[in-house]
């Protein structure tokens, strides 16, 4: 009976999982547009942040968010990177000088992997960002993710991915936006987050077809 069970509750599972994966794959920008158009007051986003010029482009994308639409923010960005902190919090302040208007929040978890750090030992870091992900994403259920790499994107998608596999939070929407600096080929996380995000937009054309299947979305260049 209980062998049973388990077997249902694994076909459900893995139905819900062919249901979210074949969702992904048709999702255009249109689709994703539609959704923040039509959703009533504004859309709970959280922006992960890479570092170095990921940060940069970024922030660029951000400056061009409706402060008042895309609210509460939350920032994640990697334990170790200072840096990003300071220029998330210049954006903040400088686009809204107002102490008590401001919304946003900036979390800290581990980084999933390291520059030039080996994929093995890659594999535990990665483990530790997703245990550290978890209550990040809980206690926040955004709406939307934002995110252009690195790999401290790629826990807190995973986790989003699978809260929405178990209805937890199921109107997530996670977009994926591949760094100018790609021509030629996506980036790993991009490799990764390839099959689970709603919208992966890359800002070169010859980068489209890189999509294996999956949708995805040239919009030209993004940041300035």
């Amino acid at each position: 009976m209980l062998l049973q069970l388990a077997m249902i509750l694994l076909g459900l599972v893995l139905l819900r999982l062919w249901y979210l994966l074949e969702v992904t794959r048709q999702n255009s920008k249109r689709d994703i547009a539609s959704i923040t158009a039509k959703r009533k007051g504004s859309v709970k986003t959280m922006i992960v942040m890479g570092s170095g010029g990921h940060t940069a482009e970024m922030l660029q994308i951000v400056e061009q968010l409706d402060l008042a639409k895309y609210s509460p923010r939350l920032y994640v960005l990697a334990a170790a990177d200072k840096t990003s902190v300071v220029k998330v919090i210049d954006v903040e302040v400088r686009r809204e000088p107002d102490l008590a208007r401001r919304n946003y929040e900036i979390v800290a978890i581990t980084r999933s992997r390291h520059v030039q750090q080996n994929y093995f030992s890659s594999i535990f870091t990665t483990l530790t960002a997703i245990i550290n992900s978890i209550p990040v994403v809980l206690r926040t259920r955004p709406d939307l993710i934002l995110t252009n790499g690195p790999g401290t994107c790629v826990p807190i998608c995973l986790v989003a991915f699978l809260a929405k596999l178990f209805f937890v939070n199921s109107n997530c929407k996670i977009v994926f936006i591949e760094s100018f600096c790609r021509v030629k080929s996506l980036s790993l996380s991009g490799q990764i987050l390839l099959w689970i995000t709603d919208l992966f937009v890359v800002q070169w054309p010859g980068l489209v077809e890189n999509g294996v299947g999956r949708k995805v979305e040239y919009f030209g260049r993004l940041s300035k």
